[in-house]
């Protein structure tokens, strides 16, 4: 080898290496090519035709996509509650109890409240998904309050919020048989080609609004300031209770649009266990994405980034036979390393 390569082998290597330690989305995009490999070298070749295989190929990634939009849409707002310094244990809860608000509002038997006031159809499905994107706001706004007004630690505020949420909505729903108009499904199992495409789409939408938000507008600059240091925004003329309330009602949104997507998906919804682990996987995307757990620091892309590798990665585990209990390990395994090379030089 002449001095000629081994100089430029040397400079690749040495721009790598700075990509890398200084650029986080660089790091998890190449983490994220690494994993697409991985799946699309398991899912195999032995097809016979390309038609077929690029088929499979497709499929697999359309069911990965749709089966973590609702979890992919949540780890976006939990990326800007993160990046104030704040937590949000409580989303799996507050999904439960707008779900189950939904429901009761749409529901066809005796006890539907639209029902009961002769409202149906395209009204009734329009009525409550305002309603509900309603609720869900004023739940964050709530536990925004909590953290701010009430000086309670976001990590206290949200555990308490996740356990009263789901106790009460299970006491109020028990014994309660809820049945969806047939209609309402078409939200989230409306079909483009063969395709049931529309909670990726959703998650889609919503990626590219945060991601407006956090890199143009003031707002997104000052969940930034927030979290990089307090005291340096509040002098700074920033409202930082105001920007924290502001982020954990935009929480409550989302997570009641992800609530929406469940029902208009399954039509039903287990209240002891949906939502279970979405806090842990919504924290795991974002971290695993390059967002700082002490705040400052985050990106909605990486976000992005972060849900998909944990997605393709429960994928392989399952195309592999791993056992249910043990993907969890696998899934922690990912955050500590993530969190470990977060030593990044510089912020994008």
């Amino acid at each position: 080898m002449n001095n000629a390569s081994v100089k430029s082998s040397q400079n690749f290597f040495r721009w790598f290496k700075y990509k890398w330690t200084s650029e986080p989305l660089f790091s998890i995009g190449i983490a994220l090519v690494i994993m697409i490999i991985l799946q699309t070298l398991v899912l195999g070749f032995e097809y016979d035709s390309f038609g077929s295989w690029f088929q499979s190929w497709t499929n697999n990634w359309i069911n990965i996509l749709r089966n973590n939009a609702s979890i992919g849409i949540i780890a976006l707002g939990m990326t800007f509650v993160i990046m104030t310094g704040g937590i949000d244990l409580a989303v799996g809860s507050t999904l439960v109890v707008t779900g189950a608000f939904a429901m009761v509002l749409l529901d066809t038997g005796s006890k539907g409240i639209l029902g009961i006031l002769g409202i149906a159809g395209i009204p009734a499905f329009i009525i409550t998904v305002a309603l509900v994107l309603l609720f869900g706001y004023l739940l964050g706004l709530l536990i925004g309050a909590t953290v701010t007004r009430g000086k309670v630690p976001p990590f206290i505020a949200t555990l308490g919020a996740m356990m009263i949420f789901r106790s009460v909505t299970q006491h109020f729903m028990q014994g309660y048989n809820t049945k969806v108009p047939g209609e309402f499904l078409q939200i989230a199992s409306f079909k483009i080609g063969n395709y049931m495409m529309m909670p990726i789409i959703y998650w889609a939408i919503i990626a590219f609004i945060l991601y407006y938000v956090s890199k143009r507008t003031t707002f997104g600059r000052q969940i930034i300031a927030v979290g990089s240091n307090e005291r340096a925004a509040k002098f700074s003329g920033v409202n930082v209770d105001k920007i924290k309330i502001r982020v954990y009602a935009l929480m409550g949104f989302l997570v009641s649009i992800a609530a929406i997507i469940q029902v208009s998906r399954i039509g039903s919804m287990d209240f002891s266990n949906a939502g279970r682990g979405m806090e842990m996987d919504a924290i795991a995307a974002a971290v695993v994405g390059g967002t700082s757990m002490m705040g400052g620091r985050g990106f909605i892309l990486g976000t992005v980034y972060g849900m998909l590798i944990i997605a393709v990665m429960n994928n392989l585990l399952n195309l592999f036979g791993v056992p249910p209990f043990l993907r969890e390990a696998f899934k922690g395994l990912i955050v500590i390393g993530a969190v470990l090379l977060q030593k990044k030089e510089r912020v994008i």
